[in-house]
């Protein structure tokens, strides 16, 4: 069985094409950016450095959100996305947060970790899917959020 490593990083820009592989981000000079702090990065490398999974935590409205969750496509159904969920959760908590909240691609995978779909009007302004070309086409995104 291969091992991995699941450390913190400050890498944040590292993280971004993994998630654009992954069909997780959508970058689009033109479109606008809702105003993010970044509070937390984890990522899960093989033995041999390659990324294979990562996580990001931050803020915007005062709320926390997980704002990047992705895992290798091979490595999916192993319990990777879980684990680092699990970490983002557990730093909410000990931040002094209540919830999360986050917008799914993959909805039955956090419905299996405790969150529950909401009306967009109900999360803070985090929601730039209206600008991508993916949205409505090839992406039905929920949002959704947990109370912790």
């Amino acid at each position: 069985m291969k091992q991995y490593i699941i450390s913190e990083t400050e890498e944040y820009e590292k993280l971004v094409p993994f998630f654009i592989e992954n069909e997780l981000e959508f970058t689009d000079e033109d479109a606008e950016e809702v105003p993010t702090d970044l509070v937390k990065c984890w990522q899960i490398a093989d033995l041999d450095g390659d990324l294979v999974g990562a996580f990001v935590l931050a803020q915007r409205e005062g709320e926390y959100i997980c704002d990047g969750i992705a895992i290798d496509e091979s490595l999916r159904g192993t319990g990777l996305g879980s684990r680092l969920l699990e970490l983002g959760l557990a730093e909410t908590v000990k931040l002094g947060g209540e919830r999360m909240y986050l917008v799914a691609r993959a909805p039955e995978f956090f419905r299996r970790n405790g969150f529950v779909t909401v009306p967009r009007q109900d999360a803070p302004n985090f929601f730039e899917c209206l600008t991508c070309p993916q949205y409505g086409v090839s992406c039905h995104p929920e949002v959704m959020k947990i109370d912790l």
